[in-house]
């Protein structure tokens, strides 16, 4: 398994650098968005009076941008970062306040769905170092005035009406400049799944919220997330990408007297917070460090590091291989698979990705390890009915966690 890291600079509004990046990766999304049969739901219309509504200040550049990608209105209606398709991460994350003010985070994901791109940019006048996603989105990021955000996936299956977290990371970043400003801006814009959103600013204020499509935002001081909100909404989830194991591993750190932020980030290269489940979308496939306070920003693999500034950012290309976990074997410490959302993104040399086979092998490496044969005929039925037409629901894949995932769950437990 494979991920082409490129670090991008483009200061200024955006050009023919983002225009190289779309070029790239927009046929991957727009199969991504037919695939799952709502490329036209919301209208273009309803999506940009949303975008108008929620997130004004990002207009002039939505507008910028559709014209250098020569937009039609798949792309347009993309873009507003409203409603997209459903999809599942999961993440860990921690910060550090104090003398040294730090925020890390690991994303957890299949290498095939991720651009692979760091983008430093000044699109709306505060430069942003960001991991792009989405093409106008981020999963995480920090802009000059020593705002850093980062997310982790909230471990619900509930789909509602709001924007892409990609989507709102990137506004909090361009026109936010402390944590009260981020958590003003996080309450306010609505988010279309649940997420853990953690921000923390050069003065070591920090807070993290708890975001849902169903529910008010919960603003708490917990300096650690994994993919739970307090309970755990989705127990086969759960299970399967170990959130309270990860959970309880943070916890027992942080609470370690005297703990240095260089023995965090160190942390989240190691079991259980650093995963290999790439196929299955559960590897590791990079961790972030975020330094405010002295606005330097890490991207981590266990045998490479790219280290950027704002005023020394270099632009740089890393391939970077990752070792899949044999299933069986010590380093396996999960069960075998997940089914996962439908390939979004490929890397440059890829193409449009092969999204029926990605979840295909998924189905069938859960398949092979389920535990009771009601749990196996149901997975050969998900198997069989899932991909039709080139469709994939949010709800099948919901239900499968519950059935097949369920058996995983009572392993656990016991």
């Amino acid at each position: 398994m494979q991920l082409h890291f490129t670090a991008v600079s483009e200061l200024g509004v955006p050009g023919k650098k983002w225009q190289k990046l779309y070029n790239t990766h927009w046929e991957a999304y727009k199969a991504w968005l037919i695939s799952k049969g709502n490329a036209q739901v919301p209208d273009l219309k309803t999506s940009q009076a949303a975008l108008k509504k929620y997130m004004p200040e990002m207009w002039p550049t939505y507008e910028r941008l559709c014209k250098l990608a020569n937009a039609d209105e798949v792309a347009a209606k993309f873009l507003t970062g409203f409603q997209p398709p459903a999809y599942i991460s999961a993440c860990s994350n921690a910060v550090l306040s104090g003398e040294e003010i730090q925020l890390v985070r690991n994303y957890d994901y299949h290498p095939n769905l991720m651009e692979g791109t760091q983008l430093l940019s000044a699109w709306n006048g505060k430069k942003v170092i960001a991991t792009s996603d989405c093409l106008i989105g981020a999963v995480d990021g920090m802009n000059e005035d020593g705002l850093a955000i980062s997310l982790t996936f909230g471990g619900r299956k509930e789909v509602g009406i709001g924007f892409g977290i990609p989507f709102i990371l990137r506004y909090v970043l361009e026109f936010c400049s402390n944590a009260e400003d981020a958590i003003a801006a996080l309450i306010r814009i609505p988010s279309h799944m649940s997420y853990n959103v953690t921000v923390v600013d050069k003065t070591g204020a920090f807070k993290t919220v708890q975001l849902a499509p169903d529910k008010k935002p919960v603003v708490t001081d917990a300096a650690f997330t994994t993919n739970y909100q307090g309970t755990v909404d989705w127990p086969e989830n759960a299970a399967f990408n170990k959130t309270l194991e990860r959970s309880a591993f943070l916890e027992k750190l942080l609470a370690k007297k005297g703990l240095k932020a260089s023995a965090i980030a160190d942390a989240f290269l190691q079991k259980p917070l650093y995963n290999t489940k790439f196929k299955e979308g559960f590897g590791t496939l990079f961790t972030a460090v975020y330094q405010p306070a002295n606005g330097v920003v890490e991207m981590r693999w266990p045998n490479e590091k790219v280290t950027q500034t704002f005023e020394g950012f270099q632009e740089q290309y890393k391939l970077i291989t990752f070792n899949e976990a044999v299933i069986g074997s010590k380093q396996d410490t999960t069960w075998a698979s997940a089914p996962t959302e439908t390939p979004k993104i490929t890397s440059q040399e890829a193409g449009v990705p092969d999204w029926q086979e990605t979840v295909n092998k998924s189905f069938m490496s859960a398949k092979a390890n389920a535990s009771h044969a009601k749990d196996r005929k149901r997975s050969e039925l998900v198997g069989d009915t899932t991909v039709h037409r080139g469709e994939i629901s949010w709800e099948i894949v919901a239900d499968y966690w519950a059935n097949v995932g369920k058996s995983y769950w009572e392993k656990w437990q016991n």
